[in-house]
């Protein structure tokens, strides 16, 4: 280091020393700031005294505040045991939650009266995507009504504990093929899982009520055991019958249809070994079922929660209050049954019960008996069959190896036809006939004008059909068959869960209607019928079945019934407001028919000569008369009666 280093470092100390020695405190300023921090330490002290002292003071107040509550709890407590006696003990409690599930549904139970809480379908979603829920909330009642040491207990009041303390149990099995969802054949040749959860209502040691829920892998059947024991020390002795309440506010499910699902939700129940019944489809009702029930349903569009007896319930009255969607855009209205069960006041008595908790599928409904399908409207009694046993086994049938359903509908129309087909050639036939007599039938008309002799002009009509060898009524045979089939149709669409979600073509959905303009207002009169919407496949429907009506006009004779015409030209346009709002796979049906009957119609028409069928009518007329049909003694007789003399024969 160099002698100017040295220099530059010694000349830097130096100038610290200096400055520090510069700004030391001066003996004031030292006895001042040691006051200052004498000062702080004492506001410190001062203020952590007054913390303390507060929070002496809360906790003073805190076991106060405790010791009134224990009191107010202990007083609530007093009441409640003056009040329900026994059961008094079981109203304190906290509500908690807990879940028994499988591939199929999952049910949540509340400890707060031990009962299903909500119960979710896993393979469904609402309309608007989300998980598809039969009932949930506060709002339902389940549980037990009866009178306890002179004291009426409501179970769905009251604490239960859940037996096991497992919160959450999933029911396992192996995997399920599509179709085989909730079936017991493939559940018995694939057994899976079971599990079971229990809730105890405890009113003393060994004196208790229970209610055991078990629900199997793959399936919609729950069973609901309720087990008491030692509670013929409680319950009255001359009840013969405990009341079960079940009551839930339905929700809505579908896209809002006035024909839709509003049309299809009520209440339907099973008489033991009877038939089944209903209360009223379109407004609020309710029934007193004063003999034996087998099962109760509250049951929407494609789904049904449905409680089942093992045996039987002595008694029960239902009740629905239906909701308009204009008031109420949530809900779809509110069921209650109110429902006997039997109690022999015994030590240990059971009651067992069953829920179905799934959709509304006829087969799957039908494989539990005790004709659980019949909740699904299958139409009249006269068409009704036509569904049982043609047409759900023929869509069933083709639904195993195809999965569009546009086409499945499109085959089973052609297989329809198809077998009518024979009928049909023999309507054709016939009005070619009966075409080729018009000539003849013309003469008649002007030769008895008016009404006054109608019924001569008709046994003159008669008398040229028979001798030409012509029935007229062989062109209804096609209808009369037809009928029952386009009437079970009407029936099947509009309640077949199959279709629901599956689009085709522009119909997003082919169990609701295919709706490509809407708008917000309503159209008087007309509005109430058609929605604010217009349905393609129903527009295209209404086009074909105009085509067919001319079609069929001209090969028939309206003369004679001047607003005939008129009237088959104005049905389809009657239709189109109705059929609108319905499912759009109905109208794509109707429409197919159509294409197929227009097609039929021209195919027939190409291969038959008309002028070879009036030259044999022609001859049929040269053979001697045939013996008048049943049909036409009939007609003699009524003239005779009326005092009308009829044509000779010639």
């Amino acid at each position: 280091m160099d002698k100017k280093s040295i220099i530059g470092i010694v000349l830097i100390f130096a100038i610290l020393v200096v400055f520090s020695l510069i700004n030391q405190p001066s003996k004031e300023e030292v006895e001042a700031a040691k006051q200052r921090r004498d000062s702080i330490a004492q506001i410190e002290a001062q203020k952590a005294l007054e913390l303390q002292k507060l929070q002496n003071e809360q906790q003073t107040m805190q076991n106060a505040a405790l010791q009134a509550d224990t009191a107010v709890q202990n007083q609530i407590m007093q009441e409640k045991m003056q009040q329900l006696g026994a059961f008094g003990s079981a109203t304190i409690g906290n509500e908690e939650f807990s879940t028994l599930e499988n591939n199929q549904v999952k049910i949540t139970f509340s400890n707060k009266g031990g009962r299903i809480y909500s119960v979710e379908l896993k393979d469904y979603q609402t309309h608007d995507s989300l998980p598809l829920i039969l009932f949930e909330g506060d709002e339902t009642l389940f549980g037990l009504n009866f009178f306890a040491q002179n004291r009426s207990i409501t179970t769905d009041e009251l604490f239960f504990e859940q037996v096991g303390g497992t919160r959450d149990i999933v029911v396992n099995g192996p995997d399920v093929p599509k179709g085989d969802e909730g079936r017991q054949k493939f559940n018995k040749e694939n057994p899976g899982g079971e599990e079971s959860v229990t809730f105890r209502l405890e009113v003393a040691p060994g004196n208790f009520i229970e209610y055991v829920y078990t629900l199997a892998y793959n399936s919609f059947i729950v069973d609901f055991d309720v087990n008491m024991q030692g509670m013929d020390n409680y319950i009255s002795r001359n009840q013969s019958y405990l009341n079960f309440t079940w009551a839930f506010d339905v929700p809505r499910q579908e896209h809002y249809s006035r024909f839709g699902e509003d049309r299809y939700t009520y209440i339907t129940y099973k008489f033991f070994e009877d038939e089944t019944d209903n209360l009223d489809k379109n407004k609020s009702d309710e029934e007193d079922l004063t003999t034996r029930v087998k099962w109760i349903g509250f049951k929407q569009l494609f789904f049904s929660s449905t409680l089942i007896a093992n045996e039987s319930f002595p008694n029960a009255q239902v009740r629905q209050e239906k909701f308009k969607y204009e008031d109420n855009t949530e809900y779809l209205g509110n069921f209650r049954a109110d429902i006997a069960v039997p109690f022999n006041g015994t030590q240990n008595e059971n009651i067992g019960m069953q829920f179905y908790f799934g959709p509304n599928h006829y087969q799957t409904l039908k494989q539990y008996g005790h004709d659980m399908e019949r909740q699904i409207d299958l139409g009249y009694a006269i068409v009704r069959p036509v569904n049982r046993y043609v047409i759900i086994p023929v869509f069933n049938w083709l639904r195993r190896s195809i999965d569009n359903f546009g086409i499945i509908i499109l085959l089973l129309t052609l297989m329809i036809k198809v077998v009518l087909f024979p009928f049909t050639y023999k309507s054709y036939m016939s009005q070619a006939k009966m075409r080729a007599l018009k000539p003849e039938v013309d003469e008649i008309n002007a030769k008895f004008p008016g009404q006054e002799k109608a019924m001569e002009k008709q046994q003159a009509t008669m008398a040229l059909y028979r001798k030409a060898g012509v029935n007229p009524m062989g062109g209804c045979l096609p209808m009369v068959l037809q009928m029952p089939i386009l009437f079970a149709m009407f029936f099947f669409f509009p309640t077949s869960i199959e279709l629901r979600g599956e689009s085709f073509l522009w119909a997003k959905d082919l169990s609701t209607y295919d709706s490509i303009l809407s708008w917000d207002f309503t159209i008087p009169l007309i509005g109430n019928f058609m929605g604010n919407h217009l349905s393609l496949f129903t527009i295209l429907m209404t086009i074909t079945t105009i085509i067919s009506t001319k079609l069929s006009q001209s090969a028939t004779s309206t003369q004679g019934m001047p607003g005939m015409k008129t009237m088959m030209y104005m049905m389809p346009v009657m239709f189109f407001f109705l059929l609108n709002s319905y499912p759009s796979g109905l109208s794509y049906y109707y429409f197919l028919a159509n294409l197929i009957t227009i097609g039929q119609t021209y195919l027939i028409r190409s291969f038959v000569d008309e002028d070879k069928i009036r030259a044999q009518l022609q001859a049929n007329k040269k053979k001697p008369a045939k013996k008048p049909s049943n049909f036409q003694k009939r007609l003699e007789e009524m003239a005779k009666q009326r005092g009308v003399q009829t044509p000779k024969k010639k």
